[in-house]
């Protein structure tokens, strides 16, 4: 992650763009929706988002066709939801393609779908079932970790079938497996270390901000 232009087949590419855009639209309209009922949600989004764009974009080389990197949803996710995120992580992703040369306008669809739909929605699903038991740092940790963590095993999944290491399931498997192994190398520090980051901000935002601690639903 990010899959650089031009290096899915287009078939692949045509697909991953259509999975992602009903979401991406329904994003649009929660962001809107968000904005219109607080506008004090603006200046938070603004930042949530701007948080993903410097993250996403602190890549190292991991193998061809593709980057490590953290991703900085955790956050997006903890504070609006999966929906919210989708339509931000689009926007980090495409103004990343034009001016950054950071994955491309035919694959973005695959990154979208990787770093904006379905890390997110696992890292928000994890916040919702450790928030009861754990603080809100160590939630916000848990929803960082696993929503860095899935973005890249769905790209690795995206890159298996895209490019299976022969025929039947078990070529797919076995290049799913290949290239898991290679970003684990870096990607598992990675999310440790955003998870770390990511629950330090939420932590601070909600000590200092009464609209993410109202948000949050911190009451001390």
């Amino acid at each position: 992650m990010h899959i650089m232009e031009g290096f899915l087949p287009p078939f692949w590419a045509f697909v991953w763009t259509a999975v992602a855009l009903p979401f991406v639209a329904y994003g649009a309209k929660r962001t809107i929706k968000t904005m219109r009922a607080d506008t004090k949600m603006k200046a938070l989004i603004a930042i949530g988002t701007a948080f993903v764009f410097v993250l996403s974009a602190l890549k190292l080389p991991s193998v061809t066709g593709s980057s490590s990197h953290p991703t900085g949803t955790g956050v997006m996710v903890v504070l609006f939801g999966p929906a919210v995120t989708a339509f931000a992580a689009a926007i980090v992703l495409l103004y990343q393609s034009l001016l950054l040369a950071h994955g491309g306008l035919t694959t973005l669809g695959a990154n979208v779908v990787a770093m904006g739909i379905v890390g997110p929605f696992v890292g928000w699903v994890a916040y919702r079932a450790v928030r009861s038991s754990l603080s809100l740092e160590q939630s916000t940790f848990v929803a960082a970790v696993l929503a860095d963590w899935t973005t890249y095993l769905t790209t690795s999944v995206q890159l298996g079938v895209a490019f299976p290491g022969g025929g039947g399931i078990d070529g797919i498997l076995t290049s799913v497996i290949d290239f898991v192994a290679v970003f684990a190398i870096t990607q598992v520090p990675i999310g440790i270390l955003e998870g770390v980051i990511a629950a330090a901000l939420v932590g601070y935002l909600a000590r200092v901000g009464s609209v993410t601690k109202d948000r949050l639903g911190v009451t001390a």
